[in-house]
């Protein structure tokens, strides 16, 4: 096992966590709701691609960072873990940035008028609803993983290593689910972009 990265201080930390966390959320919510019309020389939708990229590396380090676990392979797992945290940090910033610049795109709006009427409806059929459900359970899951994540990071940066695995066997799943199904939900809903 590691020695501790850092020095345990659960009250800092649960306050540090919860900031984090509401503001992280608040950002995302709020930023959701704002467009701003700017040119920035290219396509916008290039960070939806640069999102599902990140995405897609972050689930293969949660992928990688189990099986060094299980290796008893700790400072690989904390650094692999790391690594993930700092792309997710990478991801909402180009999350935010997408979001802000190219507004919402509609899944089957294949006119691209903001309007999904009932001939569009009809084109993608049932694939809009398997859209749906993954595009809510990721945005379920991608609201409320942040402060797991940030406890379960926590608690192995402590060394206390009864408490993170007990968090991390929620944590990684979650993680890994929302990871996963971002590249999906991309690879879904760009032909729909403008």
């Amino acid at each position: 096992m590691l020695p501790p990265a850092i020095q345990k201080n659960d009250r800092i930390a649960r306050i540090a966590i919860g900031v984090v966390s509401v503001v992280v959320f608040a950002a995302v919510a709020i930023l959701g709701r704002v467009e701003l019309k700017v040119d920035l020389g290219f396509n916008v939708h290039l960070f939806a691609t640069i999102n599902a990229v990140i995405n897609s590396m972050v689930a293969l380090l949660l992928v990688a960072a189990i099986v060094t676990v299980k290796q008893k392979k700790y400072a690989l797992h904390r650094n692999l873990m790391l690594a993930a945290m700092s792309l997710s940090i990478l991801f909402l910033v180009s999350y935010i940035a997408h979001h802000l610049l190219s507004g919402s795109t509609i899944y089957g709006d294949l006119n691209h008028d903001h309007v999904l009427d009932s001939v569009e409806k009809e084109r993608v059929g049932g694939t809009r609803g398997v859209y749906v459900i993954l595009l809510l359970t990721h945005i379920f899951l991608a609201a409320i993983v942040l402060p797991f994540i940030l406890f379960t990071a926590y608690r192995g940066l402590t060394s206390e290593f009864p408490q993170h695995r007990k968090l991390a066997k929620i944590t990684w799943p979650i993680w890994f689910y929302v990871s996963v199904t971002g590249p999906i939900i991309y690879w879904m809903i760009s032909p729909f972009y403008d």
